[in-house]
């Protein structure tokens, strides 16, 4: 089910901003040079189709992918506007640092940067942890809205006989 969250009433989290400071955490844009490594970090944990929707956002001008990086490495990713305008998502953190706050931190740097760009209202796609939107950001379910923007979407294709003999017709 998709939820709603009424931008206009966030406000940045300066105790989160802290909590992730302390952490070495670091939230910003990728870069469009970063798609490669963002891209190989999401499909084996999170699915091709999230890379997709991620490529779509960090080639948007700004891009509108934010990451989390600790030690360098990347640890979580979250976009907007990638498969529908004023849609957040998809979004992803490493299993190791879930529930330290990261996931948050990355909603919310996400959904201010959406009314930082003119949006009112934000559309979470096909939630996931629902109780999590509901605390962290006042989502609220969108009734009806099952299967929404990604009915009939297409699934990923079977090789078919040319391809499975190297191009050669059988």
């Amino acid at each position: 089910m998709d939820m709603l969250v009424k931008l206009y009433d966030l406000k940045p989290d300066t105790s989160l901003d802290a909590k992730m400071e302390r952490q070495g955490v670091t939230i910003r844009r990728v870069l469009p040079p970063e798609l490669k490594a963002l891209t190989d970090w999401i499909t084996p944990r999170f699915g091709a189709g999230w890379s997709c929707e991620a490529t779509t956002a960090a080639m948007r001008q700004p891009p509108t992918c934010f990451i989390a990086i600790q030690s360098g490495r990347l640890i979580g990713f979250a976009c907007h506007d990638a498969t529908a305008k004023g849609f957040f998502g998809p979004t992803g953190v490493d299993s190791a640092v879930r529930g330290q706050g990261v996931g948050h931190a990355l909603l919310l740097t996400t959904l201010l940067d959406m009314y930082a760009q003119g949006y009112a209202y934000g559309v979470i796609g096909g939630a996931g942890p629902m109780d999590f939107y509901r605390r962290s950001v006042g989502a609220v379910p969108i009734e009806g809205s099952v299967p929404g923007i990604y009915r009939g979407m297409l699934a990923d294709a079977e090789p078919d006989e040319i391809s499975q003999s190297h191009g050669q017709p059988s």
